[in-house]
């Protein structure tokens, strides 16, 4: 911790830096760092604000740490780019190399962007700390680091309630093409907020909690899942409550292991690591039962991902 600390000073020396800040475990300890090595005058939280796609709870979660913690912090809109990056498929990556990072450099301008990119994920594997201003002072580091730094710091990332591991943004749950904002993203932003708001009014905590909006384009098929279930009350309460929104077509309570119909671009389709890591890296870990994945060649040249097209309880 002390030598990360040491890098920050020797990597932004006299200049601001400006840290991508999410609210969760990588990027709190960013800044907290961040703070230590160069003073809380020098440190600048900054948080793309995704719209309808960002939980509200999020939003305080954010706040809260930087009163906490004194540091200065500031919503950017995401001026509806993420949606212009879904059109195409479920992207993560993409939406945060394209939107995020993209704006929150340029709402930094000449100084650099502190990212929570760490020696877990694929930035971080990358081996590279600094690249085209983006300064990454955990890439050396993995998960249970990072988990003894925060404890050692006696600091607490309030989480949003919707995984047990990474949380961010509501859009990740649409496994579809973003075509009409208005049905599509409507329902996975209304769907996970009513979820959530149901859970909590039931005080009840889960490992896991999303729904993940499948199906043609369409249609809007409305997986929800949550780890462990709650009883049955409450699933009765989430189905009816989720059945009265105009813009989902079908609820499905994952309640066993499930089967996917996956419409998959030519490159991951014809690539077994690619559908691997869209199977176990992507789907598997969000949802509540083991799955298994039917692949399916998309002839969509829009498609540059993937498209859970159906579903099929085992």
């Amino acid at each position: 911790m002390r030598e990360i600390v040491e890098d920050i000073e020797e990597t932004v020396k006299d200049g601001k830096l400006y840290v991508a800040f999410s609210g969760g475990k990588d990027s709190s300890l960013v800044a907290i760092l961040a703070k230590m090595a160069l003073g809380k005058e020098r440190v600048e939280l900054v948080t793309v604000d995704w719209g309808p796609y960002t939980y509200e709870r999020s939003r305080q979660i954010v706040r809260n740490f930087a009163e906490k913690y004194g540091l200065k912090h500031t919503f950017i809109s995401s001026n509806g780019l993420q949606e212009k990056v879904w059109r195409y498929g479920p992207s993560c990556n993409a939406c945060t190399r394209n939107v995020k990072t993209h704006l929150v450099k340029a709402y930094a301008g000449k100084h650099l962007v502190a990212s929570g990119a760490n020696a877990s994920d694929s930035w971080g594997k990358a081996g590279l700390k600094v690249f085209d201003g983006v300064y990454s002072p955990l890439y050396r580091v993995g998960k249970a680091e990072i988990n003894a730094m925060l404890e050692h710091l006696g600091i607490e990332v309030k989480k949003i309630g919707e995984s047990a591991g990474r949380e961010g943004c509501k859009l990740k749950h649409l496994l579809k093409m973003l075509i009409n904002p208005n049905y599509h993203g409507k329902a996975v932003s209304v769907a996970n907020e009513i979820l959530l708001n149901i859970l909590e009014e039931h005080n009840f905590t889960p490992e896991l909690a999303n729904v993940k909006i499948a199906g043609p384009l369409s249609r809007n098929v409305a997986l929800v899942n949550v780890k462990p279930l709650p009883p049955g009350k409450i699933v009765e309460k989430i189905v009816e409550r989720l059945s009265r929104e105009e813009t989902i077509d079908e609820v499905v309570v994952v309640d066993k292991p499930i089967k996917l119909f996956v419409l998959a671009n030519p490159a991951i389709y014809r690539n077994e690591a690619s559908r691997k890591w869209v199977k176990e890296g992507r789907l598997q870990p969000e949802f509540a039962f083991p799955i298994e994945v039917e692949w399916k060649e998309s002839r969509n040249n829009r498609l540059r991902t993937f498209q859970v097209i159906d579903y099929r309880k085992e």
